[in-house]
């Protein structure tokens, strides 16, 4: 990371570049043993009374003492993407929302206040895609308010880490007391190669609806009632796939369609995306390949409908799905982050 002009290290920042993505380097306190450096990449999204914020692509916020800085620069919004299809923020975050729709919704401004009885964050929280027509703190009340009256938390989903992403928003959160309860990466790749591995796709049953076995096997169907049908059937062109369990064997036509499935998954396909959401295995039937296999089928149905881009959400601390997708060449666009009220 290059800070230097003519071999002197140069602070070539502002307070005015606020909303800027910034590279800086700081001096930590080294106890004595000497001087030492830390450096910091993200978006300055505060320089108030000699204390700099910088919201880094994680969603986490780093703030600086002015006084400790020994370099600082612009640096570009976003570098180029080397792999995968391109896509803005803007595009994905329209398409991440119809894949999973709520039960109720309302406008606030260029809001969109989301519920759906408390079934997943993503379906019960404020989307905030532009202007809500009011300062933010008057904005956040109503956002407290409406979920208040419907009996739940108010949460407020971001993202980071990208051309056109939230980072001064996440920054005015904080400001306003919401914390960071979950971070996920959205992740993209070429579809045809998806549906490409080599998997058996005849062992995978596709509907449009999900049957009693598949929400056998969901694991978030803890709170079953007609919202959690809503939002899995939401979508403009919604798959199911079940692999069938049957004594250990990976199923078959005839298999058991009542009995938990081996695995199951689902898919939204919405243009040229295709979303992929709810990849679960049975635990005694994992590293056989089960969950390669149903998203090879579930991306096979998709490329028929036309579809050539893929898009999923996965945690930042599952890391079994992580190098899962890594293998079938995910990689992650931008992070989004679910804030909530005090």
């Amino acid at each position: 990371m290059e800070f230097t002009i003519g071999g002197r290290l140069e602070v070539r920042i502002t307070p005015a570049d606020v909303g800027k993505r910034v590279s800086v380097r700081r001096r930590t306190d080294d106890g004595g043993t000497g001087a030492e450096f830390t450096d910091v990449v993200g978006v300055l999204t505060s320089w108030d009374n000699g204390v700099l914020s910088i919201t880094r692509k994680s969603g986490e916020s780093v703030h600086i003492v002015e006084s400790s800085l020994v370099a600082g620069k612009v640096v570009p919004a976003a570098p180029a993407r080397r792999r995968g299809p391109a896509a803005s923020f803007g595009e994905l975050a329209a398409v991440t929302a119809r894949a999973w729709q709520p039960v109720e919704s309302e406008a606030l401004g260029d809001w969109r206040l989301r519920a759906a009885g408390g079934f997943t964050r993503r379906a019960n929280s404020a989307l905030p895609l532009g202007d809500p027509g009011l300062p933010v703190g008057e904005a956040l009340g109503r956002v407290r308010d409406w979920y208040e009256e419907r009996g739940l938390p108010a949460y407020v989903q971001t993202a980071t880490g990208a051309e056109g992403t939230q980072e001064l928003l996440c920054a005015e959160l904080e400001r306003h007391g919401w914390r960071r309860e979950v971070s996920a990466e959205v992740r993209i790749a070429a579809l045809a190669p998806v549906g490409d591995l080599e998997a058996d796709v005849r062992a995978v049953r596709l509907t449009r609806a999900p049957d009693a076995a598949w929400l056998a096997r969901y694991q978030r169907f803890s709170t079953p009632g007609p919202h959690v049908l809503r939002v899995l059937g939401s979508g403009p062109s919604v798959w199911f796939a079940t692999v069938p369990g049957d004594s250990g064997d990976t199923g078959g036509p005839d298999a058991d369609r009542d009995a938990p499935p081996a695995a199951i998954g689902r898919c939204v396909v919405d243009g040229r995306w295709a979303g992929f959401m709810a990849v679960e295995v049975a635990p005694e039937q994992r590293r056989r390949g089960l969950a390669t296999t149903v998203m090879a089928a579930l991306a096979r149905r998709a490329l028929d409908e036309g579809a050539s881009a893929a898009w999923l959400q996965v945690e930042e601390d599952n890391e079994g799905a992580r190098a899962l997708y890594d293998g079938m060449g995910f990689a992650a666009h931008h992070r989004y982050h679910h804030y909530r009220s005090a």
